[in-house]
């Protein structure tokens, strides 16, 4: 049962969702496979957590079919209340130490060759997290040579240091997602800043040309479209290389509920804007996140 389902019955729905059901276009079949069951046993007996999960992802099901999974780091608890995501609020615990090497050993049993690191936020530590998602990605390149290791990493604090901190790791891509318009961000991303956001991918690029960014945003939220070209200019003028653009889809009747279904035409038409604004490359489609098929991303800096 999808979320609208059991909100109508519940007699939870706002208007909009009353009038725009779950369209064909973001309906997703569960996917119970042999390779979908190992992902989930692999997670479980190294005690992992991932954004598919925690994130309610709706393309779980197609990634852990193909042996794949988005791992979220440092706990299940964010110190952000972020009103688009599912993943729990609160005061994380202590970091665990042997986290790193257990994502490498999970990785190299699903036969990983590229891996999408994130993390909850962690604003109670004093670098942010940063020396962990460098400290993963180091353990990832010493247990798969050959590993290609993308991070989607939070702001922190727009902190240079953070950055390059994780950037000295040399992950393949930063990604940094941009999620939303200006004008929605105290609404959607209460913590957040929109310009700090831009600033972590500027220092990104500044430090490590070399090095891809990347960002993505929600669509659905209530922003019009000469917001999102706005945001798209905003990301060229410090050259992010890769976008993603996809659909808001409310996790659970605690977020934020969904304004709007963008229909696939409409994607279709604002990924080639995107491409015009000279994007390296461009997901754009109701169903595209920042991890899913990233590795067709990564196969463009060989």
């Amino acid at each position: 049962m999808t979320d609208l389902q059991s909100a109508s019955q519940s007699g939870t729905l706002n208007e909009a969702e009353k009038n725009q059901r779950l369209p064909e276009w973001v309906r997703r079949t569960v996917l119970n496979t042999d390779e979908n069951r190992q992902v989930r046993s692999i997670l479980k007996e190294q005690k992992l957590n991932t954004i598919c999960e925690s994130g309610r992802c709706p393309n779980k099901g197609e990634c852990w079919a193909r042996g794949t999974a988005t791992y979220l780091l440092m706990g299940s608890l964010c110190t952000r209340t972020c009103k688009f995501c599912s993943v729990n609020k609160g005061m994380p615990e202590a970091l665990d130490a042997d986290e790193p090497q257990r994502v490498a050993e999970a990785s190299r049993q699903m036969g990983l060759r590229h891996v999408v690191l994130t993390s909850v936020n962690r604003d109670d530590l004093p670098d942010q997290g940063s020396n962990h998602f460098a400290r993963t990605i180091t353990a990832l390149k010493e247990l798969i040579p050959d590993v290609n290791v993308e991070v989607l990493t939070p702001d922190f604090q727009g902190r240079e240091d953070c950055v390059a901190t994780v950037l000295a790791a040399n992950p393949v891509v930063f990604n940094h997602n941009i999620e939303t318009v200006p004008r929605l961000y105290r609404k959607v991303r209460p913590g957040s800043k929109y310009d700090r956001s831009l600033k972590v991918l500027e220092i990104a690029k500044r430090l490590r040309p070399d090095i891809p960014t990347k960002s993505g945003i929600m669509l659905g939220l209530g922003e019009t479209r000469e917001e999102i070209l706005e945001v798209l200019r905003d990301m060229r003028a410090i050259d992010v290389d890769f976008l993603t653009l996809g659909q808001y889809l409310r996790p659970s009747r605690e977020q934020l509920p969904v304004q709007r279904y963008v229909t696939p035409e409409e994607f279709d038409e604002l990924g080639a804007e995107a491409w015009k604004l000279g994007f390296k490359m461009v997901h754009s489609g109701p169903l595209v996140r920042s991890s899913y098929h990233a590795e067709e991303l990564a196969e463009q800096l060989v």
